[in-house]
């Protein structure tokens, strides 16, 4: 085979977290009286981790107070994470697939770690063996860090595995990495906007994910 691990990107590929993300957002502006969002205009701004979200969204605070906002943010959003966020379809299907054929599988994200962890264990706990989201001491994404440290844990080798994401964040972090990426168009970006950042490989439907994992095997 190919690949002995697939990495997946969280938010947008494998879990519709949108609407919780921009109820935590707005709940955090409400209590700091900052302007709110809608899913519409926040949708760019992620990927990066919450972070540059903060910078983006108010670039007028100065870092203090963006630290501020995110210290009552994070709490917050670790609390109700998982509280309208679900698999995307076809989803659970794709993972028990991958699994049935040998491939260990983990999930790589800049959201905050206690938050991927949560939805991890919810969602992904009969399938996924390794989650890991943004921890101090340790470069987010697209620095290759994350995932290199994923297949250590893993034991496999990095060039050994493939990433699996919804934005241009994942598509630079595989090519810092020097892995396969595959991303998907049912997420943050749309196809168009994937194409323009550089994807090679764009699926619409989790389906072929699995088709291409098993095409590579008898290429």
């Amino acid at each position: 085979m190919n690949y002995d691990a697939i990495l997946f990107d969280l938010d947008g590929t494998v879990i519709d977290s949108l609407q919780d993300i921009v109820d935590a957002v707005n709940y955090t502006m409400r209590h700091f009286g900052l302007p709110e969002c809608d899913a519409g205009t926040l949708k760019p701004h992620l990927g990066w981790g919450v972070g540059t979200l903060m910078k983006r969204w108010l670039p007028h605070l100065t870092d203090a107070q963006r630290d501020e906002v995110l210290a009552f943010y994070k709490p917050y959003y670790a609390a109700h994470a998982g509280d309208k966020s679900r698999p995307f379809p076809g989803i659970d299907d794709m993972l028990r697939r991958l699994r049935a054929d040998g491939l260990a599988l983990a999930i790589v994200s800049n959201k905050p770690d206690a938050a991927v962890r949560l939805l991890a264990r919810d969602w992904f706990s009969d399938t996924i063996g390794l989650a890991v989201g943004e921890v101090e001491g340790v470069r987010r994404k697209p620095h290759p860090d994350m995932l290199q440290g994923a297949a250590d844990r893993l034991g496999v080798r990095l060039d050994r595995c493939l990433y699996v994401g919804d934005s241009e964040v994942d598509i630079e972090t595989a090519r810092n990495a020097n892995i396969d990426c595959v991303c998907v168009s049912w997420g943050f970006r749309t196809r168009q906007q994937l194409a323009q950042a550089g994807a090679r490989v764009i699926i619409d439907d989790p389906e072929e994910l699995t088709a291409f994992v098993e095409d590579k095997d008898r290429g």
